[in-house]
């Protein structure tokens, strides 16, 4: 039991790839980066797994409403039968 504990706390911490880049502005118009945090249905990739930072995914969450309003990025990925 104690040793299930160690190992949860021993876990890195996920660090901002925004952040670390240095990035101020996440762009809409970037298809391929904002592609990487969606998920195979179109979903976007909540922050506790994507480990962005809560400003960067605020931005994020906004580009990708944007791209998916100018037919950028897909609302729903197609059904595989």
């Amino acid at each position: 039991m104690e040793s299930d504990e160690k190992v949860l706390r021993l876990r890195k911490k996920k660090i901002c790839r925004f952040c670390e880049a240095g990035e101020i502005y996440i762009d809409y118009k970037d298809e391929k980066k904002l592609g990487k945090f969606l998920t195979e249905q179109g979903k976007i990739i909540p922050r506790r797994v994507s480990g962005n930072c809560a400003m960067h995914q605020r931005q994020l969450t906004r580009a990708i409403k944007r791209a998916r309003h100018l037919a950028l990025l897909p609302f729903v990925a197609e059904a595989v039968k």
